[in-house]
């Protein structure tokens, strides 16, 4: 049997680094790709198995997209499941947002999605077989405040794997979008917007209580049974439904826990 090939962008850290070595411990070759191309290289060190590859790409530049589907196309092989994981964090409320915010946040969390989608769909349709994952966050579910351009660009996101998983649907190429809640990693590095409201993500990420590996693991166990949208960060299955099923019930909590927030950090 083949080595399945898997890309994942914003692979040099975080979630994508994570995601890499579960791949690679399942036995898939992993192309590692990440704005920084030292970063990648160093997750590339520490995968286990070999066919791995490093590579540099900005999610945010159609170019880089062009040349990547090259790359990949011609030294790594044709992919099995390409996930869409590069994103930046940002966080305020409507007002405190400026046209720089969105159009950067919306570039590379959304249309970083889209590129890659682009890029490499054609060839999973031509082959009538492949996955695409997209990492989206609760964010886009859980319609918070002061979170303005983060939800929406990963609302966008969820949106986006649905209608292209109606698209693709029997063609043999299947979506996943992945939605966790604050768990520790280091997605504020490249935090975009309000410094108040980094502090509250940055407790909030310390005090979650599912690991940067138990969140890949269960990513990478749903995405492999062909889970649709994925949870993987232990409360928010239920808090989920509650919204689904009882949406005013849901708010009513929601603005709660905000209020209750607030007056802890005063």
């Amino acid at each position: 049997m083949n080595q399945r090939k898997v890309l994942i962008t914003g692979a040099g850290s975080g979630l994508g680094r994570a995601l890499a070595l579960r791949y690679a411990k399942a036995g898939c070759a992993v192309a590692c790709a990440d704005i920084v191309l030292e970063r990648a290289q160093e997750t590339l060190a520490m995968l286990s198995g070999e066919g791995h590859a490093a590579v540099a790409i900005d999610v945010g530049n159609d170019a880089d997209f062009d040349s990547l589907r090259d790359v990949i196309d011609t030294e790594f092989g044709s992919l099995d499941v390409l996930v869409n994981n590069a994103g930046i964090a940002s966080g305020g409320a409507m007002v405190d947002t400026t046209m720089a915010e969105w159009r950067e946040v919306l570039e590379i969390n959304l249309l970083g999605v889209v590129r890659g989608c682009r890029a490499f769909l054609p060839g999973m349709l031509e082959r009538k077989r492949g996955r695409i994952l997209n990492t989206a966050s609760f964010a886009a579910l859980a319609g918070a405040p002061s979170i303005m351009t983060y939800g929406v660009s990963k609302a966008a996101v969820v949106a986006l794997s649905e209608q292209l998983r109606a698209e693709v649907h029997g063609t043999g190429v299947g979506v996943s979008v992945a939605c966790p809640s604050f768990f520790q990693t280091n997605l504020l590095q490249n935090w975009r917007g309000s410094e108040r409201v980094k502090g509250f993500a940055e407790k909030m990420m310390r005090g979650g209580a599912d690991t940067l590996d138990s969140v890949a693991d269960n990513i990478f166990v749903a995405t492999e049974r062909g889970d649709f949208l994925i949870l993987p960060t232990r409360n928010e299955p239920m808090r989920w439904r509650i919204k689904r099923w009882f949406p005013e019930l849901y708010f009513r909590r929601l603005m709660r826990a905000i209020a209750a927030m607030a007056r802890k950090a005063q």
